[in-house]
């Protein structure tokens, strides 16, 4: 299982793709959100998410940019070699931009992961393969990768970090089953865990989950 370092960097077709930023600046920052865009999306997309949500503007906003507008070619239900090299290279775009914030000056415990679909599922898996106390990770209809979902390929401690998982029960690209395999995992690695099913909704984002990632945003400024 890959796990991305500063020392022996992955490179591959999103290390160039570049990155867009919004809100405050790092060092005035109250922490930072980490936003990761959908297949067939963008960066600058991705970041229009903040206008839902009231004290957003207190914290620097960042997404990167997946090349082609697409993390790893086929569904994140395939064997993950088949999604190589893209994956390893996503994981290592955010762990480079993790890597930015913290010599900037935001720790961990101020740095939230937000993704949607195929954005969340790279979050997801981020935060999995990378566990430590982070200030949130809010998956928007995505799920841990690969044709099999096991705790036992994960270890460490994300040390209560605030996890809210919200998908719906007839999503055609994100299986119900997959939602509640990762949560355990993520329940298995120590995270605050708040799952919800909602019936019926289309693969989007819906209010009641602006609320839910609100309180997790809520809890970094507070602290």
């Amino acid at each position: 299982m890959f796990i991305a370092t500063k020392e022996n960097p992955f490179e591959g077709p999103h290390q160039k793709a570049g990155t867009v930023t919004a809100g405050e600046q790092p060092e005035q920052a109250k922490g930072a959100i980490i936003m990761v865009h959908g297949r067939g999306a963008t960066a600058e997309s991705i970041l229009t998410l903040a206008n839902e949500f009231e004290n957003i503007g207190e914290f620097h906003l960042t997404a990167p940019q997946a090349s082609q507008n697409t993390w790893y070619p086929y569904s994140f239900l395939e064997p993950t070699e088949r999604n190589e090299p893209g994956l390893s290279s996503g994981l290592q775009a955010i762990f480079n931009i993790m890597t930015g914030l913290l010599e900037k000056g935001i720790p961990k415990e101020k740095i939230i992961f937000m993704g949607f679909s195929q954005g969340a599922c790279l979050a997801s898996e981020f935060v999995a393969r990378h566990p430590a106390k982070y200030g949130g990770l809010i998956s928007f209809s995505g799920g841990l990768i690969g044709d099999a979902v096991s705790a036992d390929n994960y270890s460490g401690s994300l040390e209560g970090t605030p996890y809210f998982t919200g998908c719906s029960d007839i999503d055609s690209h994100i299986p119900e089953e997959r939602v509640h395999a990762s949560a355990a995992v993520f329940e298995k690695l120590q995270a605050d865990v708040t799952k919800k099913i909602y019936p019926g909704m289309a693969h989007t984002i819906i209010q009641d989950e602006i609320a839910e990632a609100a309180k997790i945003i809520n809890r970094v400024t507070a602290t």
